[in-house]
C-alpha cells in the first residue's frame, strides 16, 4: 500500500515539474531546432520586416477593432444608410473604418442608391474587397 502511495507521489511531483518548468522543457525539445536560434540571434535583421506598432496602419495592414466595437459600428452604420444623402455619407465612412466583409450587404445597397456621390464611394469600396 505504502509503494502504491510512492508511485502515485512520484507521479505527480513529475507532472507538477513538467507543468512549471515548461518553458525550460520546450527549450530542451528545440535544442536541435536551429531556425529557433538563428532568429534570436539576428533579431536586429528580422525587425526591418515586423510594423512598427507606432506607425500608422498601411491600407494592407488589418485594423483590429474589438468584436463589441464592430457590431455597435455595423449597427450605427444600417441606422445611418436608411436616412438621406448626408447620412449614408457618414454610413459609408464608417463602412471605410472598418474595411470588413461584413459591411457588404450596404455597400451593394449603396450602389442601387439614387444619389451618384453614394454609388461612387460605394464603388471604391466594394473594389478594396477584390
Amino acid at each position: 500500500m505504502l509503494n502504491f502511495f510512492a508511485v502515485v507521489l512520484i507521479i505527480f511531483i513529475g507532472l507538477l515539474f513538467l507543468v512549471l518548468k515548461k518553458v525550460s522543457f520546450r527549450k530542451f525539445i528545440n535544442k536541435g531546432k536551429l531556425h529557433s536560434v538563428k532568429l534570436k540571434k539576428n533579431r536586429k535583421n528580422n525587425n526591418k520586416y515586423l510594423s512598427n506598432k507606432k506607425s500608422f496602419l498601411y491600407k494592407h495592414e488589418p485594423k483590429k477593432f474589438s468584436l463589441f466595437y464592430k457590431n455597435s459600428q455595423r449597427n450605427k452604420m444600417i441606422s445611418l444608410f436608411q436616412g438621406d444623402t448626408e447620412n449614408k455619407l457618414k454610413a459609408l465612412k464608417i463602412a471605410e473604418e472598418l474595411a470588413d466583409r461584413s459591411t457588404l450587404p450596404i455597400l451593394r445597397k449603396g450602389l442601387r442608391d439614387i444619389s451618384p456621390e453614394v454609388v461612387e464611394i460605394s464603388a471604391l469600396l466594394i473594389r478594396q474587397f477584390k
